[in-house]
């Protein structure tokens, strides 16, 4: 089984939790630029994360025999802080990197006036690339807060087939489908959705344009998340082809748009695979 987990913020997560999700079958990953917890001042702060996200964080991961992807963005917490904005004129320069697969997370946060002007600033940043764009729906409002981001969608003008729509759940899977935009599901121990649920909406919806993701990142979350969703999915009598659709060739057909998709090589899975099992005989 071969996983693809598009939505996973590993700065926050240690050299264990990429040895664990190598075991589990994790090989590919997105990594969105999002808030950190503590607030930044400083336009150059974002400067210095986004460096990692495409320097340190990519070479750690390769350490596990994981391509580490990334997604470049102002987030739409800190899209209300003026000491932020600054960095939107920096982004431009990042978006054409290797590995920078999308612009993201961008959306709402609170539903304000500023955050919809650095949503649909950074939207149109994507639609003159050709880039796709991940969205974050809010965690309070998310009825209201997805629909606003799929009128911002709409007014942009960008494909929606270049847009998705993240942490969705049993109210605004509909609207997400209806709008043409990609379906993102995260999948939590205690808020957002869980393995089950989730296996209930593929069996309502189908699989076409479903991405399922761990979001784990420094909160309570679960890296494996992906992995357990895979489990409950044949627990519930769906294929082993269904779970390659949903786990790896939907992250990979989205994100690929982008033309700047990185994933190892089967030579390179294979040098990795060696190296492991060589370093367990040491032991």
């Amino acid at each position: 089984m071969r996983i693809f987990d598009p939505h996973i913020h590993m700065t926050s997560r240690t050299t264990d939790d990429y040895e664990a999700m190598y075991a589990a079958g994790v090989r590919a990953i997105v990594e969105p630029a999002f808030w950190l917890g503590q607030p930044r001042t400083d336009a150059a702060s974002f400067i210095d994360y986004f460096d990692s996200l495409i320097g340190w964080e990519r070479y750690r991961a390769s350490q596990f025999g994981i391509a580490h992807n990334c997604t470049i963005a102002l987030n739409p917490k800190e899209a209300n802080d003026s000491r932020c904005r600054p960095i939107l004129e920096h982004i431009p320069r990042y978006l054409s990197k290797t590995g920078v697969v999308a612009v993201g997370e961008i959306g709402y946060d609170s539903m304000t006036a500023d955050e919809t002007a650095v949503f649909e600033t950074q939207l149109e940043m994507a639609a003159e690339r050709g880039l796709p764009a991940l969205v974050h729906t809010p965690h309070r409002d998310k009825l209201g807060g997805t629909l606003a981001s799929i009128e911002v969608v709409k007014r942009v003008g960008i494909d929606p087939g270049l847009v998705l729509l993240d942490h969705l759940n049993e109210v605004t899977i509909e609207p997400a489908r209806d709008s043409g935009c990609w379906m993102g599901f995260s999948i939590y121990p205690d808020t957002k959705m869980d393995e089950d649920r989730m296996v209930a909406l593929m069996q309502r919806y189908g699989l076409e344009r479903m991405i399922v993701n761990s979001a784990a990142d420094w909160g309570r979350s679960d890296p494996l998340k992906t992995a357990k969703t895979a489990e409950a999915m044949l627990a519930a009598s769906l294929t082993e082809d269904d779970v390659d659709q949903v786990l790896w060739r939907n992250p990979v057909e989205f994100y690929g748009q982008s033309g700047q998709l990185q994933l190892l090589t089967a030579e390179q899975e294979s040098a990795f695979a060696g190296n492991t099992i060589h370093r367990g005989e040491k032991r």
